[in-house]
């Protein structure tokens, strides 16, 4: 992973509220890795950020999210609407509806869109299988649509450029959390292997099977095992639906069966919780006889990495995806060139750098 610089005096969410004159005020003093790239240096790195005055007052933006029981996705929708508000938007237009999970839902919910005659829509795909349907949609009513979060394939996004639509993802990529999960077993004492076997056993709760982030996290956080010659062995592969509970009762049972489990690798924080909960009870301790990864960064899986009750976590950065991701719907209502795909950075979270990471996010 390449090094990073926290800001010191200013935190994440300041930072992407500032306009452009005073970012380049303060990297003439400061270094910034602000974790963000992109395919092109683009107009969501802030075109749209310069626009004042309540000049979107008057559109209306469809934000369709995936469900609202999700932690990461609360966070994200949040900061989402207080940036679109900052930025000069009304409040009272913009709607955000739950998917329940459930892709009917979520479709019926983008119709009603198109019949309300939104200006922009950002859209939060239950299946991101169903890409291609929502943005044969969407852009035939000619409205731009802003991917988030649950990234559509490869041959969806080629697509978007081949046909000229106005479409674009604004996520991260989870291979690269995958890898840093990975990654953050490798740097253990043990690698991994606590009981010298040489082999990792491992546990693996998945958020969704459907969903490309859990099919990405599941076999990335592997790979970046093999790849270093490390041996691994399966022991259980469950499904969790992201959930803390489900991922409690899962991991218990699963720890029950193979007590002599090494590492829990769980697609999000909120599954790492409720695994932790799990090995409390199986009376095991991270660290000393069992490793815990998970990906986001939650505030609550940030105090278990530094009270060592995790081995660490991935940060899934909602401030720089949610912020790209309104700057891009702004470049889109303004006319401007908007890349097809703009890419925020993970970071690997430790105890080592757990408090810079806290302070970035403003916690």
């Amino acid at each position: 992973m390449r090094n990073r610089k926290h800001l010191t005096q200013v935190n994440r969410r300041e930072y992407y509220s500032m306009n452009k004159f005073s970012k380049v005020l303060l990297a003439g003093t400061m270094a910034l890795g602000l974790g963000a790239c992109s395919s092109k240096p683009a107009a969501s790195a802030g075109g749209s950020a310069a626009t004042t005055g309540g000049a979107y007052a008057d559109k209306k933006v469809g934000i369709a999210i995936y469900q609202f029981n999700d932690n990461f996705m609360t966070l994200f929708r949040t900061e989402l609407e207080d940036y679109l508000v900052s930025k000069g938007f009304d409040k009272s237009n913009i709607t955000i509806t739950d998917g329940a999970n459930d892709q009917a839902t979520q479709t019926a919910q983008i119709d009603n869109f198109i019949t309300q005659g939104v200006d922009v829509m950002i859209v939060n795909p239950v299946n991101s299988s169903s890409a291609p349907t929502i943005t044969d949609k969407v852009t035939s009513a000619d409205i731009p649509l802003v991917y988030i979060n649950r990234e559509p394939d490869e041959e969806e996004q080629k697509r978007w450029k081949d046909e000229g639509l106005k479409v674009t993802y604004v996520g991260a990529d989870a291979r690269q959390s995958g890898t840093y999960q990975g990654e953050l077993i490798l740097e253990t004492e043990t690698k991994g292997d606590i009981n010298g076997d040489g082999v990792v056993s491992y546990i693996m709760i998945e958020g969704d099977p459907e969903n490309v982030d859990a099919q990405y996290r599941t076999e990335y956080s592997v790979k970046a095992l093999t790849d270093a010659g490390t041996k691994v062995k399966e022991l259980d592969d469950e499904v969790a639906n992201w959930d803390q509970a489900q991922a409690q009762e899962k991991v218990q049972n699963a720890l029950s069966k193979y007590p002599e489990a090494e590492v829990v690798f769980c697609n999000n924080d909120a599954m790492a919780l409720g695994a932790l909960e799990a090995i409390k009870a199986a009376g095991k301790t991270v660290g000393k006889d069992i490793y815990l990864v998970g990906v986001d960064a939650l505030a609550d899986a940030l105090d278990k990495v530094e009270a060592g009750e995790m081995t660490g976590t991935v940060l899934n950065d909602h401030i720089a995806q949610s912020h790209g991701a309104a700057d891009a719907a702004m470049d889109y209502l303004d006319g401007k060139d908007v890349d097809y795909k703009y890419v925020k950075d993970y970071v690997k979270v430790t105890k080592d750098n757990i408090a810079d990471i806290k302070k970035s996010l403003g916690l």
